[in-house]
């Protein structure tokens, strides 16, 4: 395999615990990947430097917003005699695919903030190891071609046949919901094809999760190769 077919992935993890009055208030935590490509720096500095505007920007959300909040909620605990429960912000990179001139991940920002249960977002990116570019979705598909309409079919028929296995894991609008939610934005690639994800409450319940749809790369006539 020669090196320009695949990234070299280093994962780093920054940690900061955020206090105020003498209290833990809130721990973070950013899980990331730095990405290596031997011969090719133009490349290697443009997908870095995407990884570091998302780091960056989760990271002054967390301590302009995040912060304020747990401070508030701190404050709240103690006038009224409360137990308070420590924020906690979390984000973490997953690499879904690294071959073929491709490089394809996913990450998760989770927080939680003293509620019943925690709250997951999640972001992805896909790149063109060659040039180092984001790859729209469009761009796997012909020019002019329905591409939504196709894909939303093959959810939609995935969906179906989950229901039948696990009823109730969908709203009952379910059909509606994942015309209505799609997002050119929440794909990714992985070795068995192209994954589609609805964020909670798009169209499910929060015991449901983040909703993954695989549409497999023969379904969709492209597959990875450099």
């Amino acid at each position: 395999m020669s090196k320009s077919r695949k990234a070299e992935i280093r994962m780093q993890t920054f940690e900061k615990t955020y206090r105020y009055d003498n209290t833990d208030v809130m721990k973070l935590t950013i899980k990331y990947p730095v990405v290596k490509l031997y011969n090719n720096p133009d490349a290697q500095a443009m997908i870095n430097n995407q990884i570091a505007i998302e780091v960056n920007e989760y990271l002054r959300y967390v301590s302009d917003f995040l912060y304020d909040q747990a401070i508030k909620y701190y404050k709240e605990s103690q006038e009224n005699g409360y137990p308070f429960h420590e924020y906690e912000a979390y984000m973490e990179y997953i690499i879904t695919y690294n071959d073929n001139c491709f490089l394809s991940y996913y990450y998760d920002k989770y927080e939680y903030t003293g509620g019943a249960h925690g709250m997951t977002l999640r972001g992805s990116n896909t790149f063109e190891l060659s040039r180092g570019t984001k790859i729209p979705l469009y761009c796997y598909f012909e020019k002019g071609s329905d591409y939504r309409r196709m894909l939303t079919f093959e959810i939609i028929k995935q969906a179906d046949q989950r229901l039948k296995e696990n009823p109730g894991i969908f709203f009952a609008e379910y059909e509606g919901l994942i015309m209505k939610f799609f997002n050119e934005n929440n794909y990714y690639l992985t070795p068995e094809g192209l994954a589609i994800y609805y964020q909670h409450y798009d169209i499910a319940p929060y015991s449901t999760g983040i909703v993954v749809f695989t549409i497999p790369y023969k379904t969709i006539g492209w597959y990875p190769s450099c």
